[in-house]
């Protein structure tokens, strides 16, 4: 109880605070503003660590203007005081939760209150609204369990997990909502989402139109204003500076757009807050009618969700987030809650708005499995490694996607000492890069008769769909679940050719797929789900292939049909016209 780990992002470090000194707590608005002034001059006289939360509903405490819901059963403000912390490596986690998420409104409730926002922004009541809805699920297991599936789902540099008496909140929020060190404030509004694309060209693509989308950058541009606004509250003359301007973020879930504002500021963290909070990137502009408007068409007060979690240290450095992609688990009823929305300008399409907030709550499902990065490479002592520039680029691009470190020098540095330990027959060599970048390599000996093009592969047809949304289809790497589960079906088999729900072929387990028809090769486009082969780019390349969807039926006409990978190159397949 009362355990604290919460991740610093400016030493890249995870920090744990237990055993609190003294705890501080607010549960009415009368109490926050001198609580929240005690927590500070506490700091300062003691050395002690500060580290907690403010709801969002504790906002009118800091300015009476901002309005919110009144009544609420969660605490405004806890912070605990800690003498030091200790910094840990986070552990991998091994539960698997998957908890049945229920919104507290229809669809049709959510489009009439867009509908209502619009009407507000056409009167000048307001310029943007921040629009949330809530969640809510039964919860059963550990919180901290479920805190190590959400880190691992969303990979924020803002996480924090604070384990009180009747509340866990498991907070994954990748946004800044302000830094202090020492003279320097920094913060960094999100404004502007995009789900991620599954294969890199398609992800870079979505990257690049939120870079260039100008309803995005309007909406970030509007919030950055009103941050520059409240930074003017306590900022040193001129020192107001914006950097960083549309900086697109990747999560593994969705693409993020932030900009950066700084200020100098002889103010103390206490006055910092009450000029801010909450962060203008969760409320909308202006800020004072835009909350009246929330308050109006949302139907419940949203506790932790949009306040803000964080720590001060006792050299007056301090990091706060702004509290998204956060659970709340009440301890006592054993029910979570979870908040979700975003910006409504007035040319916002509500269907559009309301499929942004299923990207935005991917985090609550999406799973990761660990995972390596696998390239598997034909060494012969005739030609070395058999197309080893399109293997180490495959596997660079794959790093970039799923965040993996590389060190491309080492890796060819190590593949040369295994090539200088090989016999002169023919071997497949598998390397393994980890999430951390340490680097694994085997090799193992190839028969003639495996690399031979005259001995048929045996295949059928998949009974069933492959699922093209799942990243892992377009990355070579080990968690190969997906093939390997659906080669357990057909034993009698060589391999299995896969297809999707358009009724496209995609590849075999372990293959490309190349058709003949009309005397021309055809291979299927990565956009019908594919991992892009390096022996495929390399046909592809030379123009001995052409990419073309290839449907179910065509292989029941076509002239020939053949598999391809780097290691066996081409082989001919046996697919019995029955099995099409």
């Amino acid at each position: 109880m009362n355990q604290i780990v919460i991740h610093d992002a400016n030493r890249k470090q995870w920090l744990k605070f237990s055993q609190p000194s003294q705890v501080i707590q607010a549960n009415c608005l009368a109490e926050v503003l001198s609580r929240w002034q005690l927590v500070n001059e506490l700091v300062q006289k003691h050395k002690f660590y500060a580290v907690g939360f403010i709801s969002y509903e504790a906002a009118a405490a800091f300015d009476s203007s901002l309005v919110t819901h009144h009544k609420i059963a969660f605490p405004l403000l806890w912070f605990g005081l800690y003498s030091r912390p200790e910094a840990i490596d986070l552990p991998e986690g091994a539960a698997d939760f998957t908890l049945d998420w229920q919104s507290k409104i229809s669809e049709g409730f959510y489009h009439r209150a867009i509908a209502k926002i619009k009407d507000y922004i056409a009167q000048g009541d307001s310029y943007q609204v921040n629009y949330t809805i809530k969640l809510l699920a039964e919860f059963a297991g550990s919180p901290w369990e479920y805190f190590l599936q959400l880190v691992k789902a969303q990979q924020a540099d803002y996480a924090a997990y604070l384990d009180l008496e009747d509340w866990a909140i498991c907070s994954a929020s990748p946004e800044l909502f302000f830094s202090c060190d020492r003279d320097l404030v920094t913060t960094r509004p999100m404004k502007g989402t995009v789900a991620r694309g599954y294969s890199c060209d398609r992800d870079l693509a979505l990257a690049q139109w939120l870079h260039t989308s100008e309803k995005n950058r309007a909406e970030n541009v509007m919030i950055v204003d009103m941050i520059r606004n409240d930074l003017a509250k306590i900022a040193q003359l001129n020192s107001i500076k914006v950097t960083n301007l549309f900086q697109v973020e990747k999560y593994p879930t969705l693409w993020q757009m932030t900009s950066t504002v700084t200020a100098k500021t002889k103010a103390p963290i206490t006055d910092i807050m009450s000029a801010m909070f909450p962060c203008a990137s969760i409320t909308g502009a202006p800020k004072s009618r835009t909350m009246e408007i929330i308050r109006e068409l949302e139907t419940q007060p949203r506790n932790i969700y949009t306040g803000t979690i964080g720590f001060i240290t006792p050299n007056n450095q301090a990091q706060f987030n702004v509290a998204i992609r956060t659970v709340a688990i009440n301890k006592k009823t054993n029910h979570a809650e979870y908040g979700v929305g975003g910006g409504i300008v007035w040319d916002s399409i509500s269907h559009q708005e309301y499929q942004e907030c299923q990207i935005k709550s991917q985090v609550l499902t999406r799973k990761y499995p660990s995972f390596d990065l696998l390239e598997t490479i034909l060494w012969t002592a005739h030609e070395g490694y058999f197309l080893l520039n399109y293997h180490l680029q495959r596997l660079e691009n794959s790093a970039s996607y799923f965040n993996f470190e590389l060190d491309l020098p080492a890796i060819d540095k190590k593949l040369q000492l295994l090539a200088n330990s090989l016999a002169d027959k023919p071997h497949k060599v598998r390397l393994i890069v980890t999430k951390k970048g340490q680097i694994k390599c085997e090799a193992i000996p190839l028969s003639l008769s495996k690399l031979s093009l005259s001995q048929p592969v045996k295949l059928c047809l998949a009974d069933a769909a492959i699922d093209i949304h799942n990243p892992f289809v377009y990355h070579k790497t080990t968690n190969r679940k997906v093939y390997n589960n659906t080669l357990k079906l057909y034993p009698d088999y060589d391999d299995v050719i896969l297809w999707n729900e358009r009724q496209e072929i995609t590849e075999t387990c372990i293959a490309n797929i190349v058709v003949k028809i009309n005397g021309q090769l055809l291979t299927p486009p990565v956009e019908s789900g594919l991992l892009a082969g390096t022996f495929r780019a390399h046909l592809l390349a030379d123009k001995k292939i052409t990419e073309a969807v290839i449907r179910k039926q065509d292989l029941l006409q076509c002239e020939n049909i053949y598999v391809i990978n780097s290691v066996r190159k081409w082989q001919t397949v046996n697919l019995k016209k029955d099995e099409g």
